[in-house]
Protein backbone atom coordinates (compact mmCIF):
# COMPACT_ATOMS: atom_id res chain seq x y z
CA UNK A 1 0.00 0.00 0.00
CA UNK A 2 1.41 3.11 -1.10
CA UNK A 3 2.40 5.41 1.83
CA UNK A 4 0.13 8.41 0.51
CA UNK A 5 -3.02 6.32 0.62
CA UNK A 6 -1.51 5.29 4.52
CA UNK A 7 -1.40 8.86 5.47
CA UNK A 8 -4.92 9.63 3.72
CA UNK A 9 -6.40 6.71 5.12
CA UNK A 10 -5.03 7.03 8.53
CA UNK A 11 -6.48 11.34 8.29
CA UNK A 12 -9.90 9.61 7.26
CA UNK A 13 -9.94 7.33 10.38
CA UNK A 14 -8.59 10.02 13.07
CA UNK A 15 -10.99 12.74 11.36
CA UNK A 16 -14.29 10.44 12.43
CA UNK A 17 -13.04 9.99 16.17
CA UNK A 18 -15.63 11.63 18.50
CA UNK A 19 -15.89 12.02 22.33
CA UNK A 20 -18.36 12.25 25.09
CA UNK A 21 -18.62 14.80 27.77
CA UNK A 22 -16.47 12.03 29.80
CA UNK A 23 -13.77 12.03 26.85
CA UNK A 24 -14.52 8.38 25.84
CA UNK A 25 -13.38 7.85 22.21
CA UNK A 26 -16.61 6.34 19.91
CA UNK A 27 -17.17 6.06 16.02
CA UNK A 28 -20.69 6.45 14.46
CA UNK A 29 -21.05 3.11 12.16
CA UNK A 30 -22.54 5.32 9.16
CA UNK A 31 -19.38 7.06 9.15
CA UNK A 32 -17.09 4.04 9.61
CA UNK A 33 -19.27 2.64 6.70
CA UNK A 34 -17.56 5.30 4.20
CA UNK A 35 -13.60 5.28 5.75
CA UNK A 36 -14.09 1.55 5.13
CA UNK A 37 -15.37 1.85 1.37
CA UNK A 38 -18.68 0.09 1.54
CA UNK A 39 -20.88 1.98 -0.30
CA UNK A 40 -24.33 0.08 0.75
CA UNK A 41 -25.37 0.28 4.01
CA UNK A 42 -26.85 -3.71 3.93
CA UNK A 43 -23.43 -4.80 2.84
CA UNK A 44 -21.84 -3.17 6.02
CA UNK A 45 -24.74 -3.71 8.22
CA UNK A 46 -23.68 -7.71 7.57
CA UNK A 47 -20.25 -6.76 8.57
CA UNK A 48 -21.14 -4.96 12.00
CA UNK A 49 -23.76 -8.68 12.63
CA UNK A 50 -20.53 -10.37 12.23
CA UNK A 51 -18.73 -8.44 14.32
CA UNK A 52 -21.18 -8.31 16.89
CA UNK A 53 -21.44 -12.43 17.06
CA UNK A 54 -17.36 -12.03 17.19
CA UNK A 55 -17.56 -10.11 20.61
CA UNK A 56 -20.41 -12.58 22.02
CA UNK A 57 -17.86 -15.12 21.35
CA UNK A 58 -15.10 -13.68 22.75
CA UNK A 59 -16.98 -13.04 26.29
CA UNK A 60 -17.97 -9.39 25.72
CA UNK A 61 -21.38 -7.67 26.66
CA UNK A 62 -22.47 -6.25 22.95
CA UNK A 63 -24.21 -3.34 24.17
CA UNK A 64 -21.15 -2.44 26.07
CA UNK A 65 -19.47 -2.19 22.50
CA UNK A 66 -22.64 -1.36 19.73
CA UNK A 67 -25.05 0.73 20.90
CA UNK A 68 -28.08 1.58 19.21
CA UNK A 69 -28.80 4.86 18.34
CA UNK A 70 -30.97 7.26 15.67
CA UNK A 71 -29.88 9.92 13.08
CA UNK A 72 -31.78 12.12 11.48
CA UNK A 73 -30.49 13.07 8.07
CA UNK A 74 -32.09 15.52 5.56
CA UNK A 75 -34.12 13.84 2.55
CA UNK A 76 -34.34 17.72 0.62
CA UNK A 77 -37.05 20.76 0.70
CA UNK A 78 -35.88 21.00 4.23
CA UNK A 79 -37.47 17.64 5.53
CA UNK A 80 -35.52 15.27 7.95
CA UNK A 81 -36.20 11.72 8.58
CA UNK A 82 -34.29 8.89 10.96
CA UNK A 83 -31.99 6.48 10.34
CA UNK A 84 -30.71 3.82 12.27
CA UNK A 85 -26.67 4.01 13.32
CA UNK A 86 -24.82 2.60 15.95
CA UNK A 87 -21.87 4.36 18.60
CA UNK A 88 -19.48 1.80 18.36
CA UNK A 89 -16.16 1.58 20.67
CA UNK A 90 -12.77 1.33 19.67
CA UNK A 91 -12.96 -2.59 20.24
CA UNK A 92 -15.69 -2.85 18.18
CA UNK A 93 -13.99 -1.07 15.54
CA UNK A 94 -11.69 -3.42 15.70
CA UNK A 95 -14.20 -6.37 15.04
CA UNK A 96 -15.95 -4.66 12.33
CA UNK A 97 -12.59 -4.06 10.50
CA UNK A 98 -11.24 -8.00 11.61
CA UNK A 99 -14.39 -9.46 9.74
CA UNK A 100 -14.37 -6.84 6.83
CA UNK A 101 -13.51 -7.39 3.11
CA UNK A 102 -9.63 -7.59 3.65
CA UNK A 103 -9.74 -7.05 -0.38
CA UNK A 104 -10.52 -3.23 0.24
CA UNK A 105 -7.63 -1.21 0.85
CA UNK A 106 -9.46 0.49 3.39
CA UNK A 107 -10.47 -2.56 5.55
CA UNK A 108 -6.56 -3.76 5.44
CA UNK A 109 -5.49 -0.55 6.82
CA UNK A 110 -7.94 -0.49 9.24
CA UNK A 111 -7.29 -3.86 10.67
CA UNK A 112 -4.02 -2.72 11.62
CA UNK A 113 -4.72 0.53 12.34
CA UNK A 114 -7.22 -0.52 15.14
CA UNK A 115 -5.27 -3.43 16.50
CA UNK A 116 -2.18 -0.81 17.00
CA UNK A 117 -4.47 1.65 19.06
CA UNK A 118 -6.36 -1.02 20.99
CA UNK A 119 -2.71 -2.84 21.71
CA UNK A 120 -2.24 1.26 22.68
CA UNK A 121 -4.91 1.28 25.14
CA UNK A 122 -4.74 -2.04 26.78
CA UNK A 123 -0.45 -1.22 27.37
CA UNK A 124 -1.46 1.82 29.13
CA UNK A 125 -4.10 0.18 31.48
CA UNK A 126 -1.44 -2.49 32.33
CA UNK A 127 1.23 0.64 32.83
CA UNK A 128 -1.25 2.53 35.13
CA UNK A 129 -1.82 -0.99 37.13
CA UNK A 130 1.96 -1.05 37.49
CA UNK A 131 2.32 2.26 38.54
CA UNK A 132 -0.43 1.74 41.36
CA UNK A 133 1.31 -1.57 42.38
CA UNK A 134 4.90 0.11 42.49
CA UNK A 135 3.29 2.64 44.32
CA UNK A 136 1.73 0.01 47.08
CA UNK A 137 5.32 -1.93 47.18
CA UNK A 138 7.60 1.19 47.71
CA UNK A 139 5.05 2.27 50.57
CA UNK A 140 5.30 -1.25 52.25
CA UNK A 141 9.37 -1.55 51.37
CA UNK A 142 9.81 2.06 53.11
CA UNK A 143 6.95 0.76 56.03
CA UNK A 144 9.05 -2.14 56.55
CA UNK A 145 12.67 -0.22 56.09
CA UNK A 146 11.24 2.18 59.06
CA UNK A 147 10.24 -0.94 61.63
CA UNK A 148 13.83 -2.37 60.58
CA UNK A 149 15.52 0.84 61.97
CA UNK A 150 13.02 1.15 64.99
CA UNK A 151 13.57 -2.18 66.26
CA UNK A 152 17.25 -2.34 65.39
CA UNK A 153 17.42 1.02 67.87
CA UNK A 154 15.51 -1.12 70.65
CA UNK A 155 18.00 -3.90 70.80
CA UNK A 156 16.87 -6.77 68.13
CA UNK A 157 19.75 -7.96 65.59
CA UNK A 158 18.31 -8.98 61.36
CA UNK A 159 17.42 -12.52 62.80
CA UNK A 160 14.99 -11.03 64.68
CA UNK A 161 13.49 -8.58 62.16
CA UNK A 162 13.08 -11.68 60.04
CA UNK A 163 11.34 -13.55 62.70
CA UNK A 164 9.01 -10.51 63.65
CA UNK A 165 8.35 -10.03 60.25
CA UNK A 166 7.68 -13.59 59.47
CA UNK A 167 5.24 -14.46 62.79
CA UNK A 168 3.76 -10.97 61.64
CA UNK A 169 2.18 -12.82 58.15
CA UNK A 170 1.59 -16.01 60.00
CA UNK A 171 -0.83 -13.96 61.56
CA UNK A 172 -1.96 -11.62 58.97
CA UNK A 173 -2.43 -14.73 55.86
CA UNK A 174 -3.33 -17.55 59.16
CA UNK A 175 -0.35 -19.84 57.13
CA UNK A 176 3.57 -18.83 57.24
CA UNK A 177 5.54 -16.95 54.58
CA UNK A 178 6.83 -19.82 53.21
CA UNK A 179 3.89 -21.63 52.62
CA UNK A 180 2.60 -18.49 50.73
CA UNK A 181 5.23 -18.71 48.60
CA UNK A 182 4.53 -22.37 48.00
CA UNK A 183 0.94 -21.73 47.18
CA UNK A 184 2.47 -18.73 44.99
CA UNK A 185 4.86 -21.01 43.34
CA UNK A 186 7.71 -18.08 44.07
CA UNK A 187 11.12 -20.04 43.79
CA UNK A 188 13.09 -16.91 44.42
CA UNK A 189 11.97 -13.18 45.01
CA UNK A 190 9.74 -11.64 47.64
CA UNK A 191 6.20 -12.49 48.69
CA UNK A 192 5.12 -9.06 48.27
CA UNK A 193 5.76 -8.63 44.44
CA UNK A 194 3.10 -11.34 43.69
CA UNK A 195 0.51 -9.99 46.57
CA UNK A 196 -2.39 -8.24 45.00
CA UNK A 197 -3.09 -4.94 45.62
CA UNK A 198 -5.17 -5.32 48.73
CA UNK A 199 -2.96 -7.76 50.65
CA UNK A 200 -0.02 -5.70 49.90
CA UNK A 201 -2.19 -2.15 51.61
CA UNK A 202 -3.25 -4.74 54.25
CA UNK A 203 0.96 -5.77 54.85
CA UNK A 204 1.65 -1.94 55.19
CA UNK A 205 -1.25 -1.19 57.55
CA UNK A 206 -0.31 -3.33 59.72
CA UNK A 207 3.61 -2.89 59.64
CA UNK A 208 2.73 1.07 59.96
CA UNK A 209 0.84 0.47 63.18
CA UNK A 210 3.34 -1.33 64.88
CA UNK A 211 5.63 1.28 63.87
CA UNK A 212 3.40 4.15 65.38
CA UNK A 213 2.83 2.04 68.68
CA UNK A 214 6.81 1.45 69.32
CA UNK A 215 7.99 4.83 68.66
CA UNK A 216 4.65 6.26 70.96
CA UNK A 217 5.01 3.43 73.66
CA UNK A 218 8.67 3.22 73.15
CA UNK A 219 8.30 -0.71 73.20
CA UNK A 220 11.73 -2.88 73.58
CA UNK A 221 12.98 -5.59 72.77
CA UNK A 222 12.20 -8.62 70.48
CA UNK A 223 8.72 -10.32 72.42
CA UNK A 224 7.29 -7.17 73.08
CA UNK A 225 7.70 -5.90 69.74
CA UNK A 226 6.35 -9.09 68.24
CA UNK A 227 3.46 -9.14 70.22
CA UNK A 228 2.32 -5.95 69.07
CA UNK A 229 2.87 -6.99 65.48
CA UNK A 230 0.73 -9.99 65.78
CA UNK A 231 -1.86 -8.12 67.31
CA UNK A 232 -1.93 -5.34 64.51
CA UNK A 233 -1.63 -7.89 61.94
CA UNK A 234 -4.68 -10.47 63.55
CA UNK A 235 -6.51 -7.17 63.62
CA UNK A 236 -6.18 -6.15 59.89
CA UNK A 237 -7.00 -9.60 59.17
CA UNK A 238 -10.27 -9.62 61.27
CA UNK A 239 -11.02 -6.69 59.61
CA UNK A 240 -10.31 -8.11 55.74
CA UNK A 241 -12.39 -11.43 57.25
CA UNK A 242 -15.59 -9.03 58.26
CA UNK A 243 -15.31 -8.18 54.87
CA UNK A 244 -15.34 -11.60 53.20
CA UNK A 245 -11.79 -11.57 52.36
CA UNK A 246 -9.16 -14.59 53.18
CA UNK A 247 -5.98 -12.92 51.97
CA UNK A 248 -4.13 -16.69 51.94
CA UNK A 249 -7.29 -17.70 49.22
CA UNK A 250 -6.75 -14.26 47.05
CA UNK A 251 -4.89 -15.61 43.81
CA UNK A 252 -1.51 -13.86 43.16
CA UNK A 253 -1.21 -11.37 40.62
CA UNK A 254 1.51 -11.63 38.05
CA UNK A 255 5.43 -10.91 39.27
CA UNK A 256 6.03 -7.03 39.35
CA UNK A 257 9.59 -7.19 37.91
CA UNK A 258 8.31 -9.85 35.53
CA UNK A 259 5.52 -7.26 34.39
CA UNK A 260 7.54 -3.98 34.31
CA UNK A 261 10.27 -5.88 31.90
CA UNK A 262 6.93 -6.84 29.92
CA UNK A 263 5.48 -3.45 29.60
CA UNK A 264 8.78 -1.87 28.43
CA UNK A 265 8.98 -4.31 25.68
CA UNK A 266 5.46 -4.08 24.80
CA UNK A 267 5.98 -0.28 24.53
CA UNK A 268 8.96 -0.86 22.45
CA UNK A 269 6.92 -2.82 19.74
CA UNK A 270 4.11 -1.14 19.78
CA UNK A 271 6.24 1.93 18.62
CA UNK A 272 7.96 -0.03 16.18
CA UNK A 273 3.84 -1.19 14.88
CA UNK A 274 3.41 2.86 14.80
CA UNK A 275 5.79 3.67 12.53
CA UNK A 276 3.95 1.82 9.84
CA UNK A 277 0.61 4.17 10.91
CA UNK A 278 2.99 7.52 9.54
CA UNK A 279 1.04 10.88 11.11
CA UNK A 280 -0.94 12.93 8.33
CA UNK A 281 0.08 16.19 7.51
CA UNK A 282 -0.36 18.56 9.74
CA UNK A 283 0.17 16.66 12.76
Amino acid sequence: MEKQLIVRLKMNFDSIVHKTEESTEYWLARELQVVLGYAQWRRFAETIDRAKAACQNSGNDISNHFAEVGKMVSIGSGAEREIEDIMLTRYACYLIAMNGDSSKNEVAFAQSYFAVQTRKQEIIEERLELIHRLQLRDQLRDAEKRLSQNIYERGVDDSGFARIRSKGDKALFGVTTQQMKDRYGIKSGALADKLPAVTIAAKTLATEMTNLKIEQDDIQGEQPITDEHIQNNSSVRKMLSDRGIKPERLPPEEDIKKLERRVKREEKQLADDEQLLPPGEGE
